[in-house]
């Protein structure tokens, strides 16, 4: 009996010493090779449109992860950083290993020819809306177009449910703000069909919203209590009501959900660098840390704060090939609204 324990215990010891390597595996997330060879290249260039101090604390925590592999970043917004990548290239210079930003940075470059595909392993946590079908991208955060209402000018049981809720006449008269970008038309015009599409935001424009050209100042006008409704990005509402303010949101469906995507540079001086860091901005840790900056998370397993900034409804997604033809959206949607 007594050694037929003892065979027992040395049994379940052995389990434990081999599934420990695996639960270890799987905290660390990366490829023991992957990591020798990245180490070998020792640096890592990344390019972002993401704020400032959220990129620090991903390169600090990274580089603590890593210590023998110095990681670089540069921040800009989408335009400069576009035109940075292009003037780069023409001039023979590929700096840069990783790239993440705006959707609307992705055809200018790929039409260069300057990324690389790359399926990371962590893709299997995340929705395969979120991550593009040929692999030169992944989101690694979204924004989401709700409608936002101010609960001392509206009772929630009024506030509209639908896309439609919005033509009633009692919306009439700049009690909706909207943003001067085409994006929403741009992502339902495949979702409804082109002429549907048309057609609503026809009737939307006969509503005579306020139509102000920044997300946040339109989270704001909301905020203060200048109209009683306004579209706009959830994380930005979200942020506002842990702060106090008077206003909650809700999705109309289809939701539009913008991907923000990172990519690999195709000339990458430090490709298996350049991969670590994608897996790792993509994964867990990752994940943790751009949902403690109150944005929106990708993974299954890193919900967002709180999980409806992505779950709970329909959506349609704006993936950064969409931008392609988003000029011509453009201008039919400044006549439509009478911008210039």
């Amino acid at each position: 009996m007594r050694r037929s324990k003892q065979r027992a215990l040395f049994c379940l010891l052995t389990v434990v010493l081999l599934l420990k390597p695996m639960q270890l595996w799987s905290q660390s997330g990366a490829d023991a090779k992957l990591v020798e060879a990245a180490k070998k290249e020792r640096e890592v260039v990344w390019y972002t449109t993401t704020n400032l101090e959220t990129s620090r604390v991903l390169a600090d925590v990274f580089q603590k992860k890593y210590p023998y592999i110095n990681l670089v970043f540069y921040r800009a917004t989408v335009g400069p950083l576009i035109n940075r990548v292009l003037l780069e290239a023409r001039s023979g210079k590929y700096d840069w290993d990783v790239l993440s930003g705006g959707g609307e940075m992705f055809t200018p470059i790929a039409e260069k020819g300057l990324f690389a595909q790359y399926r990371s392993p962590e893709t299997r946590m995340i929705d395969e809306d979120l991550v593009d079908k040929q692999s030169y991208w992944t989101a690694y955060t979204v924004g989401t177009f709700v409608l936002g209402f101010n609960k001392r000018l509206v009772r929630q049981q009024d506030v509209p449910k639908t896309y439609e809720g919005l033509l009633e006449p009692k919306w009439k008269g700049q009690k909706i703000a909207i943003d001067t970008s085409a994006g929403i038309l741009h992502a339902l015009m495949p979702a409804w069909g082109r002429e549907k599409a048309l057609s609503y935001f026809r009737q939307l424009a006969a509503q005579n919203p306020v139509v102000k050209e920044s997300t946040s100042i339109i989270a704001q006008l909301l905020i203060a209590g200048e109209m009683p409704l306004a579209i706009s990005l959830a994380h930005l509402y979200e942020l506002n009501i842990r702060k106090g303010a008077p206003i909650d949101w809700l999705a109309l469906e289809p939701a539009v959900v913008r991907v923000i995507p990172m990519m690999l540079g195709a000339k990458s001086r430090h490709p298996n660098g350049a991969k670590l860091f994608y897996d790792f901005l993509v994964g867990k840790e990752g994940q943790e840390i751009v949902r403690s900056f109150n944005r929106p998370t990708v993974r299954r397993d890193v919900l967002p704060d709180p999980p409806r900034l992505i779950q709970g409804y329909k959506r349609v997604t704006m993936y950064p090939e969409l931008y392609k033809n988003l000029d011509e959206t453009q201008k039919i949607y400044n006549e439509i609204f009478g911008l210039r």
